[in-house]
């Protein structure tokens, strides 16, 4: 059996790649950085160190990469012998990473099973995002013949993994947490799904999806923008701060009860899945910071993101969310001059009216119940600068 995975940074050797390996899986990892691939290659190992409690050490190896930018032609060909391929390279990139996969997918046997494709983005959906940058890359009337050979299938996918300096040989150990979750919706596979002991096959994946989206990835965010105002570099020291691990706690009891009222979760599930996020948070092991998690809020507060998303829904049920629309605010005033966004932003609220900001940047409309809430942190900020 074989894997190949786009993305060969700490997230795809350090969650995925691993998750294969142990699954039996010959990996292959694609990436555009040739000088990271050729380390890869010729080591052809790497330990993954969970850190916490009932943190142990993983050992990949027999591991072989690729540098998909100057070996597009050996990549094609591992694609078109493998039996799995996932990405871990960001949604914005799906667009070009699918041109390789159409090949690959297109040069398969005729008698070959088809190609299982999962790409494992913190993203809504992402497979079906890359699913539609392929059938562009073939056109319509190779579609339905490609389509044959392959099955997209949608994933949800949970793990810290921070930045952190390079250790081991030549540099490509990577430090998680010891927490992870992999759910792959069940039903394009029609019963035939790929053995992956460390993931989950679920019939229905919008609750996994929604649920690791507004607690996990909301709760984050709202660590790193309060701690940032705050004045804490680290993540863990931030939700250490009572005044901060409050506003946490606060804006994930408002998504729990959305994705309880939503999803039909059970309450003390949700309150023990929130628990257990919180703790994940605060493990002091993990060299994770405000920075690095607060990193591009103009994506993180766009429409069908982490912030905007639930408290919109909840505005919709009658429910004024406030400590969402106070983690918006604190968002809109991340201040981080070596993140893009950040300075893109600060610049848009400073130029553009807050009808203006609202509509190009948090996607809602004047008429929407959660607008007026967001109209005044929007103003409120724009005022300052």
């Amino acid at each position: 059996m074989k894997a190949v995975h786009f993305g060969a940074g700490n997230i795809g050797r350090g969650f995925i790649g691993v998750l294969l390996h142990e699954a039996g899986y010959d990996l292959v990892f694609a990436d555009v950085n040739g000088e990271l691939t050729e380390r890869i290659d010729r080591v052809g190992h790497f330990t993954v160190h969970e850190v916490g409690e009932g943190g142990t050490d993983h050992v990949v190896d027999n591991v072989r990469a690729i540098d998909s930018r100057s070996h597009e032609d050996a990549l094609v060909a591992e694609i078109a012998s493998a039996d799995i391929v996932t990405t871990a390279v960001g949604p914005n990139i799906l667009r070009f990473v699918a041109p390789a996969i159409a090949r690959g997918i297109a040069e398969r046997p005729a008698d070959a099973a088809p190609l299982a494709v999962m790409a494992c983005e913190n993203a809504v959906n992402a497979t079906d995002i890359l699913q539609t940058e392929v059938r562009a890359a073939v056109g319509d009337a190779a579609w339905e013949q490609l389509a044959a050979k392959a099955v997209f299938a949608n994933t949800a996918v949970d793990r810290i993994v921070p930045a952190q300096e390079p250790t081991g040989p030549d540099g490509i150990d990577v430090t998680v947490e010891t927490f992870s979750e992999w759910a792959i919706e069940e039903p394009p596979f029609g019963g035939n799904a790929p053995r992956i002991p460390g993931a989950h096959f679920v019939p229905d994946l919008e609750p996994y999806i929604e649920r690791k989206l507004f607690t996990v990835n909301t709760g984050h965010a709202t660590t790193a923008y309060f701690g940032a105002l705050a004045g804490h570099d680290s993540i863990a020291d931030a939700i250490g701060d009572p005044d901060v691990a409050a506003k946490v706690r606060a804006t994930l009891e408002e998504t729990s009860a959305l994705l309880v009222e939503k999803h039909g979760l059970d309450v003390s599930e949700q309150d023990a899945y929130r628990a257990t996020i919180l703790q994940r948070f605060a493990n002091p092991h993990l060299p994770d910071t405000v920075s690095r998690v607060g990193r591009q809020p103009l994506r993180k507060l766009s429409r069908n993101e982490r912030f905007i998303s639930p408290a919109a829904q909840l505005a919709e049920r009658g429910t004024d969310p406030v400590a969402l629309v106070a983690a918006i605010g604190a968002a809109l005033r991340f201040d981080d001059v070596d993140d893009e966004q950040s300075v893109l932003m600060k610049t848009a609220l400073s130029t553009l009216t807050t009808e203006q900001f609202i509509e190009e940047h948090l996607g809602l409309a004047p008429e929407h119940p959660l607008y007026a809430s967001v109209f005044d942190v929007v103003a409120a900020r724009a005022q300052e600068l």
